[in-house]
Parts: C-alpha cells; structure tokens; sequence
C-alpha cells in the first residue's frame, strides 16, 4: 500500500501538460479496478447535487421519541446476528423526505415491553442488553452492495480493498461525484465496541475490515469460521455494568461509515448490581445518541468533498460540523416525560461536535456514571460538557415541572472547541424537547454516597505509576495556512479560524511508524499528553479504562521550540525523544472534577494544555484478570476520537507485553 505521508514534506508541483493529462485520465477512469456501472447504478450517487437544506426550515419538534431503541435478541443461545446495509429511514420529520443510511440491522425486540420485533434495521442500530459475566459472539456481515455515498480520500492511509495505487498529483483528482472509482467500491466495515475489554482479534482493529465482495484487510479475524463477508466477534463482558457503544471503524473511512449511520448502543448490566434496582428503568431509562448532520432538499445525506488543501488530499477535511442535530435518529425530536425521575444515558456519536448541555429552564440533573462505569459519587450539575465519543449517564427529575411546560436541551459548546464558532440558537443550539404531561412518574430514590466500590479512597486510586510516558499532539500544518498565537501559547486570535490544518500527530508520529507504546500487561503507567495544537482533542485508548490525574497550562511556543530542536519538525517515521513539560509548566495543576471521578476510556484533552492519564493495563478489578491473552493478536490503538482526525494519522498501534 503506498501511503502518502511519505511524501508529505516536500510536495512536488508537476508542470501544467501533466497535471492536465492527469486529470484527463483519472476523470476517464485510469484509476479504476472494479465495475463502473455500480456507480452509475446507485441513487447515493445521484442525491449528491442540487440545494442543501436550510435547517431553519426544519420543523423542530415534530418527530417522536416513543421509547429507547430496540434491543438485538440472539439467533441461538449466546449467538448474535447482524447484518450492515443500506436502506432508507425518515430521519427528517415528515413530509420532508427519507434518507439513504447505512445501518446495522438484525432480530429485536421492543426495549420496554419486550415484544418481538422481528427483523429490524435501524439508525441508530438496535441496542445490545448485555449481562457480566455472559459472553456473547456477534457475527457482523457486510451487505453493503453499493458505493459510498461520500468521497473516499485515497491519498489517506485507508482500507484500500481494491488495492489502488494512490493517485500521484491529488491536484487533478476528478470532482467528487464520481471521484476515484476504484475508492468508492465496495464498501469496508469492522465494528469496534467502544470501551469493552476483549481480545484484538474482536476489538475492530482498523485494519480487521471485509467487504461484501468477500475482501479482507490485513489484521482481519474471526473467532469461529464464517461467510467471506463476515466475521465473528467474541465479547466476554466480564467488566463492570456501563454504557458502551458500537460503531465502525475501518482505516481511513470511519468518518464515513459513522457518518452514513453505523453506530448504536451496547449496555451492559449486571445481576449483582447494587445500585440499578434504585434507578429509573423500562420506559424511564433512555439512551440519547446525539449526533450532527446536514441534508440535501431530497433528504440525502451531505458530507463536503472539498478538502482545505487540494494538493495534499482533495476530499479529506479536519473537521465536520453538521448544522442540523439528530438524536436517536431524528432531527430535533420531541420526548413525552412524565412527572417523576428519569435515566438518560447521553452518547456525543458525533464525528467532531463536543456538546455543553443544558436545560432552557435551568433544571439541574444528577450525573453518576461516565464511559467505565458509577462514578464515585453522585454529582448535581446545570451544565455539562461532553466530547465526541464521551457517554454521561445522568439523572432528571421532571416531578416538579408542570404539566403543559416544554423544556429544550440545550447545546452552548463552539465549534471547533473550545475557541470555534459560538452554536447558532436556532440550530445547533437545540437538541432536543421534552413536554412534561400530567402523568406520575417515577419518585427520586436516594442514591448512596459512595457509587462505585472500585473508586474507593482518594482520586485517583490507582497504584503509584511504575513507568511514565511524555506524549505529544501535535499537529502539521497545510501548504497556504497561516495562523497566529498570543504568548500564552494557545487562543486563536480572531479572524485566525480557517481550518487548513494538514494533520494531526499523536506524538508526532503517522501511523506506519514502529510501534512505541508497549505497556506490560498488568502494569500502570502514567501518560502526560501535551496538546500542542489549537483544537480539544477527545483521546481514546482500546482496551482499558483509565483515570484522569490532572490538567494545567503549559507554555507551547517553548515546549514546542525545544521539542522540535531535539525530533525535528512532525511528521515521523520513528520514535520521539521525550522533553519533560517540568520547565514549561503555567499556574498549578488542576485535578479531575467530580463529574471525571470515574472510569474513562476517551477524555477531553484542551489545547495548551498537560493532561496527565493514569492507565492501568488490566481490568478495572484490580483482583480479576483477563479472560483472553491481551498480547495476542493485531494488538489494539489509540487515538483521537474526532473522527476526521483519526482518519488521517491521528491513531497510533500500541501492544501490550506479556509480564
């Protein structure tokens, strides 16, 4: 696969006949490998033109949230069943059209009463009702038969299933319908679950994907023998209770196929848990993924094809920014709630929005659990602030609300966050509506002071760190972009927010360089992660579940000069050399919050910032061991969970090391 960071530092400027000619052969097809005629023949192709949607003229309100997602049931015993296609959903609130999705589907059930639901295929899909300690096996196959509906960027490192060469002047890449033919077909998934403790082989290694053509890439796995389009993933749900979710994540696309629809719950409860019988449940327990989009007039899906720097990679952007919000699958829905407490557990699916919620009336909400899990204790909040791929599990009491009020969930968070663009009120300032009626809820039940008997003691409780690692992000700058900095190192000044960003580095490394991250199984680390860039980074490691240590300002225009004398200027292809923050540190460190006394998988990491993780690499029991041989296999990632961003270089391999 040849892989354009390569080439990155010098950029070629061919003469005027090449770049022609070259664009005369890629628009009459040069790079194309695989069956034109799929192009011709798919309606996502055809909805990419004519007039966005504004969404002021959205009807807010009118779509329905009757109740939480279906649920999967299992085709046999522990067995699961589901399949990836494309169909179309009524995401905008009618009369306004559908739209064309691809979606997870299989056999489900309805969440509250439990009624067969029969084949059902869903955007968001169906939510997995997972039990600790019962592993289950899910068998995902790929059934997309059509092309993307969005530009496949072939001069990223991607999925590639047609094995094509990448184009060599980008700056001729045909218009996007139809782009780069061969990058279009078939489509490549892989399901990661998000936050669960398996095995690599059934984590959704990026590079694990198949096609529906029966095409595998290089890390593909299955843990029983199945179709050529499908695989099985093993999940021994042996960790505590929480919300987890599922979504693709297949090299270089995942910005794509989330974007499409691929994403859904997967809760997992335990029988011995001493807390759920106090919380609200059945038609009072309510996962809320939520999620920006924008629309064509025909309903279709728009994601822009035009990237920030055209030489480089013609369709890839840093960022998307939806200006209409989808909750559940519906654009500014309407949620019924009775007179009493109820369970929401909020999911920022987004590929890039961070989310800063808040009730119109000022209402306050009780969180008590995050990505891992209870958090130590109950925290009352009026505002909380979530990035991408974060999950809050919160508590809303509506029993003093009277009938007939209508209150919005409100959203105050810029974009790009935190020194981007303040939310328009009338868009992607609302999310969405709760009408209270007469009805009687459930009553408030008081919670324990201590949540969660694995946070016991002081925060953080993990062991004292035996290794620590000095990390950066780090990010490469576009061939035009210009930008300046005050001398605190960090805000954008205004009029400096034109994203033309090239890439984003976790410690200044592209993805093909040697693996550095090797912690030894059993062992807890510490990483110190500097944010040398001008954007919060949401960062995620598989596998474990980690504890925030602490943030505090660091001065980024010394660190990032004395970085840069001793590595030389990203991207590499090598390891770094390590520059301790000690001497560039601004004010005292902060610790973690309440609301981050808990167990994280993905935490927010603020630009001009030092944010210190404590990761222990075993599970959250600090008595219980794997049930699977975590050093074997493809091993697992981390990275940046602003999916733009880790679709282009903003992931890392790391491996852990048996002791």
């Amino acid at each position: 696969m040849v892989k354009w960071c390569d080439m990155k530092k010098e950029i070629v400027v061919l003469s005027l006949v090449i770049a022609v000619l070259l664009s005369i052969s890629a628009v009459a097809g040069v790079y194309a490998t695989n069956d034109d005629s799929r192009i011709a023949a798919s309606p996502a192709h055809e909805s990419q033109s004519g007039a966005l949607l504004d969404p002021t003229t959205i009807p807010k309100y009118v779509n329905q949230l009757t109740g939480p997602p279906p649920v999967y049931v299992p085709t046999t015993g522990t067995v699961y069943s589901v399949t990836v296609s494309s169909f179309d959903q009524q995401i905008l609130p009618p009369p306004l059209p559908k739209t064309h999705v691809f979606g997870y589907g299989g056999l489900a059930k309805d969440a509250v009463t439990g009624a067969p639901l029969g084949f059902v295929r869903t955007v968001p899909g169906p939510t997995f009702e997972a039990t600790r300690g019962i592993s289950i096996n899910v068998k995902w196959t790929n059934a997309i038969k059509e092309p993307y509906m969005f530009a496949v960027d072939p001069t990223l490192y991607w999925a590639n299933p047609n094995n094509m060469p990448m184009p060599r002047e980008p700056a001729a890449a045909p218009p996007f319908p139809p782009g780069y033919y061969a990058a279009q077909s078939p489509v490549p998934i892989v399901t990661h679950l998000h936050g669960g403790e398996d095995q690599s082989t059934s984590d959704g290694h990026p590079d694990a994907w198949w096609t529906y053509d029966g095409k595998h890439g290089s890390a593909y796995s299955t843990y029983t023998a199945t179709d050529p389009n499908s695989a099985v993933f093993h999940y021994p749900n042996t960790q505590p209770p929480t919300t987890l979710w599922y979504h693709d994540h297949a090299h270089g696309v995942t910005r794509l196929n989330v974007m499409a629809g691929l994403s859904g719950f997967y809760l997992l409860r335990d029988a011995a848990d001493h807390i759920a019988p106090l919380l609200p449940s059945g038609k009072y327990e309510m996962p809320l993924v939520i999620q920006d989009r924008d629309f064509y007039a025909n309903g279709s899906l728009f994601f822009p094809s035009n990237g920030p720097n055209p030489t480089v990679h013609p369709y890839w952007r840093e960022e998307f920014f939806g200006n209409s919000i989808m909750v559940n699958g519906k654009v500014w829905p309407t949620m019924n709630v009775d007179r009493g407490v109820y369970r929401f557990r909020l999911l920022d699916g987004s590929n890039a929005r961070y989310y800063t919620f808040s009730f119109s009336n000022g209402m306050p909400f009780t969180m008590i659990g995050s990505d891992g899990g209870y958090l130590k204790a109950p925290v009352t909040l009026t505002k909380l602030t979530i990035a991408p791929a974060e999950r809050a599990d919160v508590l809303v009491d509506f029993s003093n609300v009277a009938p007939g009020t209508k209150i919005i969930l409100q959203n105050a968070a810029n974009a790009p966050f935190p020194y981007g663009d303040p939310v328009n009120p009338l868009t992607t300032g609302q999310i969405m509506q709760f009408n209270v009626t007469n009805n009687h809820g459930r009553t408030l039940v008081t919670l324990p002071t201590l949540l969660n008997p694995t946070l016991v003691g002081s925060f953080p409780n993990l062991p004292t760190p035996t290794k620590t690692r000095v990390l950066t992000l780090a990010e490469v700058k576009g061939p035009s972009s210009a930008m300046a900095i005050n001398e605190a190192g960090f805000e954008r000044l205004k009029g400096e927010m034109a994203m033309n960003d090239l890439e984003y580095l976790l410690d200044g490394q592209d993805w093909s360089a040697p693996v550095s991250e090797q912690p030894h199984l059993g062992t807890t680390e510490d990483w110190v992660i500097i944010n040398l860039t001008t954007h919060a980074h949401p960062i995620h490691l598989h596998l474990v579940q980690f504890q925030l240590v602490s943030r505090q300002a660091i001065n980024v225009t010394n660190y990032k000069k004395d970085w840069e004398m001793k590595n030389g200027e990203p991207p590499f292809n090598h390891s770094t050399i390590a520059v301790s923050p000690t001497a560039y540190l601004i004010g005292s460190a902060a610790g973690a919050p309440p609301q981050e006394h808990g167990w994280k998988d993905t935490i927010n990491m603020n630009p001009g910032e030092v944010t210190i993780i404590r990761v222990r690499f075993a599970p959250i029991d600090k008595n219980r061991v794997y049930s699977f041989n975590a050093a074997a296999g493809p091993g697992y990632v981390w990275h940046c969970h602003m999916i733009d961003h880790e679709d282009n270089q903003m992931m890392r391999p790391y491996k852990i090391v048996s002791p």
